[in-house]
């Protein structure tokens, strides 16, 4: 991962899982605000797990890369069979994508036993798959001290922002707001990584007073004085606030084009006589939507989630 592709592509994939789960999102809670229910992941119609798969094969090729096929021997051990330091980070950044590899792995196995807890766990698996993203990036055996550890700073709170809003989402499952923050958490969580790739590795777009250096097979940023490297991480901060501004409007403007073109289609059911109050309500609404959430619909023409059909009552 420590260069421009090894931060881009996984940037790439982060970014098109959070576009992806903001978009389905916004579609499920416009067409159903009464009975929305956050869902950890979106089936599609002709390839059910193609989101889980994604992220298997991702994870994969990620593990390859930092393992087998990055290393100069092809192979991350010593001739005495131990971890060199140089590739301390290697491992680091593989066993952050073994555990998202485990998530979906256990999710695909989820969905087909069905257990009654299937929502919870799945989610309960996306949580821990960012506590350990969190917890390997704020142990990073690398030295992130400077301009690179400024960089690594902001994605580590975006990542805590992943972790505390899917840990909240195991809680209030109805809350279309814990969705959201956490899909466009996932969404600045790529372009971050884009951004550090370039950023970073073009020499062309590093700041004044700084430069690239080779530091044991990993080039790293150093700067020459005190007052180049807080003016380099003063302009870090910058524009992270610049994305964060962006990252927002766009996804407000998102959801008001998706609920003008979705939200007119809602359809309202009165309420069955006999509710005394509102948690027999949920209690329903959860019941019924549970069960069809993730189940196999015969002539689905969308994702599974969005082809709920309201129950009279």
């Amino acid at each position: 991962m420590g260069n421009l592709m090894g931060h881009v592509l996984p940037g790439m994939a982060f970014l098109a899982l959070g576009l992806w789960h903001l978009i389905n999102h916004i579609k499920l809670y416009s067409l159903h605000p009464n009975s929305y229910i956050s869902s950890p992941w979106f089936p599609t119609t002709k390839i059910r797990h193609l989101e889980l798969f994604f992220i298997i094969i991702g994870s994969s090729i990620s593990i390859s890369m930092e393992l087998f096929i990055g290393p100069a021997k092809h192979q991350p051990l010593d001739s005495d069979g131990t971890i060199p330091s140089n590739h301390l980070r290697n491992f680091e950044h593989s066993l952050i994508s073994t555990f998202f590899l485990v998530y979906a792995s256990f999710a695909i196995i989820l969905d087909r036993f069905k257990p009654k807890a299937q929502l919870g766990i799945t989610q309960l698996l996306a949580a821990v798959a960012f506590g350990n993203q969190f917890f390997l990036f704020y142990l990073h055996s690398t030295d992130h001290k400077g301009l690179e550890g400024q960089y690594h700073l902001h994605l580590q709170v975006l990542v805590l922002v992943s972790l505390a809003t899917t840990l909240m989402g195991i809680g209030y499952p109805r809350s279309f707001l814990i969705s959201f923050v956490r899909s466009v958490s996932i969404v600045f969580q790529g372009v971050w990584f884009i951004v550090m790739g370039y950023m970073l590795w073009t020499p062309e777009l590093i700041p004044k007073g700084c430069a690239l250096y080779n530091d044991d097979g990993h080039h790293v940023v150093r700067c020459s004085s005190e007052e180049a490297l807080h003016r380099a991480k003063s302009l870090v901060n910058i524009e992270f606030s610049w994305y964060l501004t962006l990252i927002s409007v766009f996804s407000i403007f998102l959801y008001l084009g998706m609920f003008e073109r979705f939200g007119k289609r809602v359809e309202y059911s009165s309420l069955p006589k006999g509710f005394k109050d509102m948690e027999d309500e949920e209690k329903l609404c959860d019941d019924v939507e549970s069960q069809k959430l993730f189940g196999e619909s015969k002539g689905s023409t969308g994702y599974a989630p969005f082809n709920m059909e309201r129950q009279k009552m």
